[in-house]
């Protein structure tokens, strides 16, 4: 892995910069700015930045990402996404659980994909802005075509019709829900407006008088969400967007539901991969996490066999040659030293926003770095894989910032690393507790 410092970037605002380091101290991956920390993804580019381009030329993708946990999955996404925003996608990051987002149901999925909505100029949710932008396009357009100020709302009522026809065969109630939110606009009734537009993004139990004066019914069910999937991609595209790209995390969750559950939700994630590649969601790329555990397991996708064929990926030859344009991309994972370099480019962040650069490179020098790197491995029974996190999270809070905040502070002299259990996630804590091999474990002999 590449162990460049930021300055390949160029400057860095110090804005971007405390983010970051914000995120980091806080041991959570950071929203932005990933692309001051990616290192060993540069093989990837060329590809999924080919993707994203076709997507915007309105193809449709599909990929899945195979990584153990700590292999830097959720980090992995969220550098795409931010890729995409560059592009003027939107995009949406949704967690899959059996509780809050069970796959098998996909109005929640949707529902889910609606509030996590962002785009370049909005974070989420950026359903409203989007929806608002939209009929703000139309009435552009229609001006343009020559439509005068008296008969501005029938011309924005033709295009509109027009715009929404392929989507009002899927989901006809997406068409007649977003005129009755114009509707409720143009009469300054703003409670029914918002109702609306909750209805609009799968919202349950939206009031009965809002659904009645918008001339809906009822709540959005499993079928009718990709509809209102397509009805959005319609007017992502109408407001200027280029597409959208939504990362469904943490797939491998299924493997700990029912089996009825389970082989629903299955079923749903070949439903969806097979509407992507029919072409019935230009400008969208979806995008999926989990474990090889998932991808190869009973459990998992091979539990459906037309899922299991889909996916199916050749990662027999050495990672070096995995083809970032199949369908399943893998995550090796961290190693000591793209650990050791990965901290030092958070080092040389760190430095460039510091009053004494000088200080906290020499303190914390590259040596140093690997020292801690080391260090925290050990802790986790060796398994650096899992490392990232509790080891940036240590190097920003326990050593980086008190070198920057005391002169006389030395990590070598004044720190030693302490890991508590309650700071750890549950497979950190999984890995700090299993032995390396049978002579580690004590044992209690009379």
């Amino acid at each position: 892995m590449s162990t460049d410092s930021p300055d390949r970037t160029g400057p860095v605002s110090a804005a971007r910069r405390r983010d970051v380091i914000d995120a980091l101290r806080r041991g959570a991956v950071p929203e932005s700015g990933l692309d001051l920390l990616a290192t060993g993804l540069d093989r990837f580019e060329a590809a999924l930045d080919a993707e994203l381009d076709a997507v915007a030329s309105g193809a449709s993708v599909f990929k899945a990402v195979r990584g153990e946990y700590g292999s830097g999955k959720t980090f992995f996404t969220r550098w795409l996404g931010e890729r995409a925003k560059r592009r003027n996608f939107a995009v949406a990051e949704i967690q899959i659980s059996e509780t809050e987002t069970p796959l098998h149901k996909l109005e929640t999925v949707y529902r889910r994909l609606t509030e996590r909505l962002a785009t370049p100029g909005f974070p989420p949710s950026a359903l409203r802005p989007v929806a608002d932008a939209w009929f703000y396009a139309l009435e552009e357009d229609a001006l343009t075509a020559g439509a005068s100020e008296e008969d501005l709302a029938d011309a924005v009522e033709v295009l509109m019709t027009a715009r929404l026809t392929e989507v009002s065969r899927h989901a006809p109630s997406f068409a007649t829900a977003l005129r009755g939110y114009r509707t409720a606009l143009a009469a300054g009734d703003e409670a029914t407006a918002s109702a609306v537009m909750a209805w609009l993004g799968g919202q349950p139990h939206v009031a009965a008088a809002a659904r009645r004066a918008a001339g809906v019914r009822g709540d959005l069910d499993h079928f009718g969400a990709l509809g209102f999937l397509q009805g959005l991609l319609t007017v992502l595209r109408d407001s200027g967007h280029a597409g959208l790209f939504v990362v469904l995390d943490e797939v491998e969750t299924l493997q700990r539901v029912r089996s009825d559950a389970r082989d629903k939700a299955l079923n749903a994630l070949r439903q969806l991969i097979d509407e992507v590649h029919s072409g019935r969601f230009p400008g969208l790329y979806l995008l999926i996490t989990g474990t090889p555990a998932f991808y190869d397991g009973r459990q998992g996708v091979q539990r459906l066999a037309p899922l299991a064929q889909r996916l199916a990926t050749d990662f027999t030859t050495d990672p070096r040659f995995d083809n970032p344009r199949a369908v399943q991309l893998r995550l090796p994972g961290f190693t000591l030293d793209s650990l050791v370099g990965l901290g030092r480019t958070i080092r040389d962040l760190y430095a460039s926003g510091s009053p004494d650069p000088e200080r906290v490179r020499k303190v914390a020098d590259d040596a140093y770095v690997a020292e801690l790197a080391k260090a925290v491995g050990g802790a986790l029974g060796g398994k650096v894989g899992v490392a990232p996190r509790l080891f940036l999270k240590k190097l920003v809070s326990d050593v980086l910032d008190r070198i920057d905040q005391f002169e006389d502070f030395d990590p070598r002299q004044h720190y030693a690393l302490t890991v508590h259990t309650a700071e750890l996630s549950e497979v950190e804590r999984n890995a700090a507790a299993e032995p390396g091999n049978a002579d580690d474990v004590e044992l209690d002999l009379p």
